[in-house]
């Protein structure tokens, strides 16, 4: 057979893990992968990549991906879904393993059910927001880089008395923000799971100060809301402007939150937005193995047949969930915010 491979959305440390595992498998077993380039563009306008142990060799400790990636979305185009209807009949590739977050997982599931395109996920993301799996690779590289930054901040809020704000990546679900605000030592987090009024914040520094502890470091996801007391609050956009598939473009909820906190406490307050940096450069030995695992096994899906399914991570096994159960967003466990909120 000929599985295509291809990788959608937002890049992720650990993707070349994953789609050297898938390859590599396949091609044990005898079959021929297939790189669809662009995510699910690459499959729609046949722009494939050869994949063979040379392709595939030296590219696990990786950042990014080497099939490149898009956003594309059959369904938001016209002839989307009949252009991969024409690649499926012409024999282009005769199944598909798709690596993707939530939006992918989506758009995979409406090609196997509405065109019964023989497919198995493969779910990505730094956010580990995507329902089904207790762990998506990326995830633990992201939440490393923003531990490293917190820990040199810690430094230097120390040297001047400062509070420093991080604003760390998590648009729906605020999982970074609280595991890296709990590895490094965060004296507040927000996300976008709750609301916490700039005053709360605001008296907690406060009463670090009074116990002679002159810096505090604040974690925010960009997805998190600038709150009041009052009840009132409201999310924080980069501008009016959405991309290309309406998504909305946050950002600057640090800084809003920065100045508010000086505002209220009067202590010098500065702002560091780690952005892009979590989601590049190379993955974690956790990303490599897991995302290794993922590959094989979505591998295995696809010999075995069991297609509209997506592979996950429940405690410490692979197993096979169906893409009709992968809906929505998985938010932060909030009993990991209550036990942050003890050292707070």
């Amino acid at each position: 057979m000929r599985i295509g491979i291809l990788t959608a959305g937002g890049d992720c440390p650990g993707l070349n893990a994953v789609i050297r595992g898938v390859g590599r498998k396949l091609l044990r077993e005898g079959h021929e992968p297939v790189g669809l380039r662009r995510g699910y563009r690459g499959l729609a306008e046949a722009d494939h990549l050869a994949l063979d142990h040379r392709s595939m060799s030296g590219i696990l400790h990786l950042g990014g991906t080497i099939l490149s990636t898009s956003s594309y979305d059959p369904y938001r185009h016209d002839d989307g879904p009949d252009k991969v209807r024409a690649a499926m009949e012409r024999g282009d590739v005769d199944a598909v393993v798709a690596i993707g977050g939530e939006h992918t997982m989506d758009i995979t599931r409406r090609l196997h059910e509405g065109l019964g395109l023989p497919v198995v996920g493969v779910p990505k993301t730094i956010d580990n927001d995507i329902v089904g799996t207790d762990r998506t690779f990326g995830f633990d590289t992201a939440v490393q880089v923003a531990v490293d930054a917190i820990d040199r901040l810690h430094s230097t809020a120390q040297s001047h008395d400062r509070v420093m704000v991080v604003e760390v990546m998590g648009r729906n679900a605020g999982w970074i923000a609280v595991e890296s605000g709990i590895a490094g030592g965060a004296d507040g987090i927000l996300i976008p799971e709750r609301d916490v009024p700039v005053e709360d914040l605001a008296a907690t520094i406060r009463q670090r100060h009074e116990r002679g502890k002159d810096f505090s470091i604040i974690v925010v996801s960009e997805g998190a809301r600038l709150a009041f007391a009052d009840g009132s609050s409201q999310k924080v956009r980069a501008s009016d402007d959405t991309d290309e598939y309406g998504y909305e473009r946050l950002g600057g909820i640090g800084a809003a939150i920065a100045q508010e906190l000086e505002r209220e406490t009067g202590y010098e307050t500065r702002v560091v937005v780690l952005g892009h940096v979590q989601r590049g450069g190379t993955p974690t030995a956790f990303d490599r193995v897991l995302a290794t695992r993922y590959g094989v096994a979505a591998a295995e899906a696809v010999l075995d047949g069991a297609f509209g399914t997506m592979v996950a991570l429940k405690g410490q096994e692979i197993v096979r969930v169906p893409l009709s159960e992968v809906e929505g967003v998985k938010g932060v466990d909030l009993r990991l915010a209550e036990l942050a909120r003890t050292f707070f």
